[in-house]
């Protein structure tokens, strides 16, 4: 009972750090255009790597880097020492140098460059290498839902290029229940034909052995796909075993303080897009409904600013006042204390040549670095 009740527990302790962990957040925003067509969208992964990833760190916790060694001089490289070559034959390299990768860079760009659309049943899944949603940009969802319709309905996908973190990008768009999404396309030159394999030539099978290949796949059977089979229990056991060793405290080692890394997050996709679709309605509807009072409170804003602002000036005037006030009438009360305890002239001076060497060390020391620069 105790491990079925500590099974449990590990279990929801995980699903609450999966809900803490969702953030909702596009990393590419752009435009789909083709001809005087312009659809402002943004851009999300449509699949997430959830196998578990082993750090490499110390005993005690501390995450190891990689450094960059050099074998002929035995030391290691700072980054600027390093250069990047591309290997003509073994041990013999062409240097490019970062300016030359410049100037190869494709144009920055936000614009997915529609250029022209085919049927979606002539793409081979072969040339699908990466998938992302498309979700509407903007205020509005009137044009990418037009569109998103007429390409399901016709069975057409876009073929299109983009730019993203300094790399051009060719992919297919396609639609499937309102919703597009962009898919990245491998060249033509990126795939194998079987022939490059080294498959054999197919031959044509004997009856009898295709009846017992139909009757045992007939065996194993199902009407529909269940999504269960398709989940990585590899992973599922590693995270069991995690959060079963972090409850006991077994194992359990703290990097140095300023070692550890960022962690990522878990994006719900059907969330944002089901968020992303309302909100921009939303956003339509009040835009056209209520347009004055938006204005309206920008300028009382505005206004309370500026009293706030004369206030905070007020104040510090009346405190510059008072200040100057409290040094006058210090100087005049220092100016009265000779007069009532008289002393030799000697003394006097003496005393006087002390008071400004103390004045002056200060005034020296007040001086901050930082502030007169």
């Amino acid at each position: 009972m105790d491990a079925v009740a500590d099974s449990a527990d590990i279990e929801d302790s995980m699903a609450e750090r999966e809900d803490d962990e969702i953030r909702a957040r596009s990393f590419w925003s752009g435009t789909i255009t083709f001809g005087l067509v312009s659809i402002p969208v943004e851009l999300f992964p449509a699949n997430r790597s959830q196998r578990v990833s082993l750090r490499m760190v110390s005993a005690d916790g501390t995450p190891l880097t990689r450094r960059y060694f050099c074998p002929k001089d035995e030391r290691e490289l700072d980054w600027d020492e390093i250069v990047r070559g591309y290997e003509i034959e073994e041990n013999r390299f062409v240097v490019v140098t970062d300016e030359e990768l410049e100037r190869l860079a494709p144009e920055k760009t936000r614009d997915i460059d529609l250029r022209r659309f085919v049927p979606a049943a002539d793409l081979d899944p072969i040339h699908f290498e990466r998938a992302y949603y498309l979700t509407p940009g903007g205020s509005s969802t009137k044009a990418y839902r037009l569109l998103a319709a007429t390409m399901e309905k016709s069975g057409k996908a876009g073929i299109a290029t983009f730019v993203m973190r300094g790399k051009e990008y060719l992919i297919a768009i396609l639609a499937e229940n309102g919703i597009m999404r962009a898919e990245t396309l491998r060249f033509t030159d990126e795939l194998r034909s079987s022939a490059d394999v080294g498959l054999p030539e197919p031959m044509k099978p004997k009856a009898a052995a295709v009846k017992d290949i139909e009757k045992a796949i007939a065996a194993i059977s199902d009407k529909d796909l269940d999504e269960d089979e398709l989940s990585d229990r590899l992973s599922a056991q590693m995270m069991k075993l995690v959060a079963k060793k972090e409850k006991t405290g077994e194992g359990v080692v703290d990097a140095p303080e300023g070692e550890a890394g960022p962690s990522g997050g878990v994006i719900d996709l059907m969330e944002v897009l089901k968020r992303s679709l309302q909100g921009n309605a939303q956003a339509e509807s009040s835009a056209v409904t209520k347009p004055s009072g938006a204005k309206r409170a920008s300028r009382a804003k505005k206004t309370t600013a500026k009293k706030t602002t004369a206030k905070k000036t007020t104040a510090k005037k009346t405190t510059a006042k008072k200040t100057t006030a409290k040094k006058t009438t210090a100087k005049k009360t220092t100016d009265k204390k000779p007069a009532a305890k008289p002393v030799n002239k000697l003394s006097a001076k003496k005393s006087a040549g002390q008071k400004k060497s103390k004045n002056a060390t200060p005034a020296k020391r007040g001086k901050t670095p930082w502030k007169s620069a």
